[in-house]
């Protein structure tokens, strides 16, 4: 477990007691999104930053919610959700850019259903044979809002990768053509998405008992390595932020009528 202050139930890097987490939480890579998701919320608190992690807690929907920021790559981002989780908080939901593979194109959300365990990290939490599933029932609750939503949004397997310049992102003619071989590998096992960091936090999420899943705005083209402008990614990214907040408050709420 995560090294705890036992007199102040702090955690060691995000710096967040016990009392300034909500109910569930929300993980962002970009800390700059810290400041935008909290519009989205009211009565608004941010949390220290420490490390360049910053963290807000704010209410949405009668739901006290908070966001984390672990910045890029699995070992971070499970570092951040395994300091939540000591915290009292049991879902998890990651939201953020992912490279697109057809048919999702720039623009569109991609679920996850599940993960390729291509990362390190989520080995030290199971054997590799140990599946990278999301949550059913959070994964229920965001597929509803998402049919609701105008945005088009696919649902699928994610393929979660450490090497972003090696297995992602060519920039050279003789790498990228090597991470092309790569992605006729994941467009043949139909894969919809790839990132840094699903894999990893689906494996923690289960091995601790927590609920997690990933919901990602499609910002690069696996293919042809073309980006979304900034002006679509902010209209993309203020919808994205309303269906993660409304879902995850959704299920804390169910969770909560449960265990009443």
């Amino acid at each position: 477990m995560t090294k705890q202050d036992e007199k102040t139930n702090t955690a060691w890097y995000i710096g967040a007691k016990r009392d300034q987490v909500g109910s569930g939480a929300i993980l962002v890579g970009d800390p700059a999104r810290i400041d935008r998701i909290a519009e989205h919320m009211t009565d608004v608190e941010f949390l220290p930053e420490n490390r360049g992690l910053r963290t807000v807690t704010g209410t949405r929907n009668g739901q006290r919610i908070t966001v984390s920021a672990f910045g890029m790559g699995a070992p971070i981002a499970t570092i951040v959700m395994h300091e939540l989780f000591a915290l009292g908080v049991r879902s998890f939901l990651r939201i953020g850019t992912a490279m697109a593979v057809p048919p999702a194109k720039l623009g569109d959300f991609v679920l996850a259903d599940g993960a390729l365990r291509a990362e390190g990290t989520s080995g030290t939490y199971a054997p590799l044979g140990f599946p990278a599933m999301a949550d059913f029932d959070l994964n229920a609750v965001l597929r509803q809002r998402l049919a609701a939503s105008a945005r088009k949004w696919h649902a699928g397997v994610y393929g979660t990768y450490d090497g972003f310049y090696t297995e992602m992102f060519g920039l050279s003619g003789e790498r990228r053509a090597m991470i092309d071989t790569l992605k006729q590998d994941i467009q043949r096992m139909g894969l919809i998405g790839t990132d840094m960091e699903t894999s990893a936090l689906l494996v923690a999420a289960r091995v601790l008992g927590a609920s997690a899943s990933t919901l990602c705005i499609a910002t690069v083209d696996a293919f042809t390595q073309t980006k979304i402008d900034d002006a679509a990614m902010a209209v993309a990214e203020r919808e994205l932020f309303d269906v993660a907040l409304d879902s995850i408050a959704e299920f804390a709420t169910k969770k909560n009528e449960v265990t009443q």
